[in-house]
């Protein structure tokens, strides 16, 4: 497992996993990071690997004094599923 990135190009958190990525499409508006798109490689479905990155990504927000406002399905639900992050989310 990679180190978590942002990708300021293309406005993404990437990290790699056994030479395959996950990332989500952040969307930044002051101290909210709207999550879009989280999406893992179909190498890695199913492996666990989506999981440790959004614990990876919310570790990231938490240490840049940021709030998440999941848009996405699945961090959406991985956020209702983990409530030690709750927190640092934004509900809508």
């Amino acid at each position: 497992m990679g180190e978590l990135n942002f990708n300021e190009t293309s406005g993404r958190y990437e990290q790699d996993f056994d030479g395959h990525k996950v990332y989500a499409d952040v969307r930044r508006d002051g101290k909210t990071a709207y999550i879009n798109h989280v999406e893992a490689a179909p190498e890695l479905r199913g492996s666990g690997a989506a999981g440790k990155f959004m614990v990876s990504l919310m570790d990231a927000f938490k240490a840049e004094g940021l709030k998440a406002y999941p848009i996405c399905g699945y961090a959406a639900g991985w956020l209702q599923r983990h409530s030690e992050y709750s927190d640092m989310v934004v509900k809508p």
